[in-house]
């Protein structure tokens, strides 16, 4: 859990202080510096409407658990935030590349009207959307405990790193290829994703919510037990130790979705989910060479029947 939450503070925290810098830096430079203590006023109210966020999220998750019903609301927490991750590497992956121009040219609306309210809101807004994903992915990955998963090193280990690469980046001693850094990030929070979305339906097939038609397609405990229980169960029965040890399964497990049991809906729902991504990912890409040569036949278009407009007057 502690790499998982490295991850999600990593990337929305960087993420949000981008935006904040990038608006900033153009206050800066445009002579409009008066306009940053509004920047920071937004993403300051945005920090602490997002703490208020996870409180409500905490007490929603208290008033399931007192019902008995907490693992029903996990069920959903986790295919929801399967979807949540995977829209985001998309949204991000799309807006990465003029994040800084769209971001300047809103900024220059609002500090030509003198819109210092807009000013305030549109920095509420930027760092409220990331302030919520976070809330909604740790939800995620600590069954719903929010609390939990800012207790270990991850998260905190997380907002350091990208507070220090941000630093460094608005001073000028390093560059970020940002599409390269979205693209590698975007790649860890996929597999994140997609063991999301497995352990979601391991957990309604434990409910038996749905069923399987075949349990466990293998059963590799003898080498990596999927949880330190499983290890020690196995070397009760069978009296032979497992290869490894059962911290590393729940590190996979974890992080990737990692079963040594795995049923067939848990594989078909897995491996579904990459060739999803790809043919997404796949269809993104052609795109701008589909618009490229649309615009080369539009450009060409005119120029011919010109041309044989002045052959046929000739």
């Amino acid at each position: 859990m502690e790499i998982q939450a490295l991850l999600i503070t990593f990337r929305e925290v960087l993420e949000a202080l981008l935006i904040v810098g990038i608006i900033t830096t153009f206050l800066k430079r445009t002579d409009n510096k008066k306009f940053t203590k509004y920047v920071w006023l937004g993403a300051g109210l945005a920090i602490l409407a997002s703490v208020g966020v996870a409180m409500l999220f905490q007490v929603v998750f208290t008033s399931f658990a007192a019902m008995g019903s907490e693992m029903y609301l996990k069920v959903s927490i986790m295919l929801v935030s399967s979807l949540l991750l995977t829209q985001m590497v998309f949204w991000m992956a799309k807006h990465s590349k003029n994040l800084k121009g769209q971001m300047e040219g809103k900024i220059g609306k609002l500090v030509t009207t003198g819109n210092v309210v807009g000013m305030v809101i549109h920095s509420f807004l930027v760092v409220l959307r990331e302030g919520v994903e976070t809330v909604f992915f740790f939800a995620a990955i600590t069954g719903g405990d929010i609390e939990k998963g800012f207790q270990g090193w991850g998260a905190i280990t997380g907002v350091i790193i990208a507070s220090v690469i941000s630093y460094l980046f608005f001073k000028g001693t390093m560059r970020i290829p940002l599409k390269s850094f979205f693209k590698v990030t975007g790649a860890f929070i996929v597999m994140i994703a997609a063991g999301l979305l497995v352990q979601g339906i391991s957990m309604m097939q434990d409910l038996q919510m749905i069923g399987s038609v075949m349990p466990h397609v293998y059963n590799i405990t003898w080498l990596l037990p999927e949880h330190p229980i499983d290890y020690a169960h196995f070397l009760r029965d069978t009296g032979t130790a497992p290869l490894l040890s059962g911290d590393v399964g729940i590190f996979l497990k974890a992080l990737f979705g990692y079963s040594s049991m795995p049923s067939l809906e848990e594989m078909l729902a897995y491996i579904g989910y990459f060739v999803v991504i790809y043919l997404l990912v796949t269809a993104k890409n052609q795109e701008p060479a589909k618009q490229k040569v649309e615009k080369v036949q539009k450009q060409v278009k005119p120029t011919y029947s010109n041309q044989a407009a002045g052959q046929n007057v000739k």
